[in-house]
């Protein structure tokens, strides 16, 4: 549990901390297109329902996100709560990557990706641009950007 974790969090999370744009319904943004899927009732809201369906990690902080406490998550609110915790959530990825760097040398091998991140290691040739062997955040954040403009095209 703790590797799908560590995942996650390498890939999904610093892709929300680094998003350019944050703003509700942004045409493409990530998150703008994972609420329009998981609001399966198609009203612009998430209940309780959906969200333990489609985002389950944010069912213990839905009362938190739900500002207004009208028992649903509008993509202001989620977008709103995004924002004040991007911080967190990047320091999060970085305790990550730093507990999958076990030599500590600022980067990812593939014994590492394969030991700490097995999910990582599967994409590992993809995401290592220079074909040196270790992932650097850098990469990993560009290997995010180009998901991400290659879904803005569809």
């Amino acid at each position: 549990m703790f590797k799908r974790s560590l995942i996650a969090a390498l890939i999904l999370v610093p892709a929300i901390g680094f998003a350019a744009d944050n703003t509700p319904g942004a045409k493409g943004h990530r998150a703008g297109s994972h609420f329009s899927k998981a609001d399966t009732d198609g009203d612009g809201k998430l209940s309780r329902a959906e969200v333990e369906k489609a985002m389950p990690y944010l069912l213990s902080k839905f009362d938190s996100i739900d500002t207004n406490k009208d028992g649903q998550l509008s993509r202001g609110e989620l977008s709103a709560w995004k924002k004040a915790h991007k911080g967190e959530r990047q320091a999060k990825a970085a305790e990550r990557f730093k507990h999958a760097d076990a030599d500590g040398d600022g980067a990812i091998s593939r014994a590492e990706a394969e030991k700490y991140a097995p999910r990582l290691a599967r994409k590992f040739d993809l995401i290592d641009s220079n074909k040196d062997g270790k992932l650097t955040q850098d990469e990993l954040r560009a290997y995010r950007e180009s998901k991400r403009s290659r879904k803005d095209k569809v």
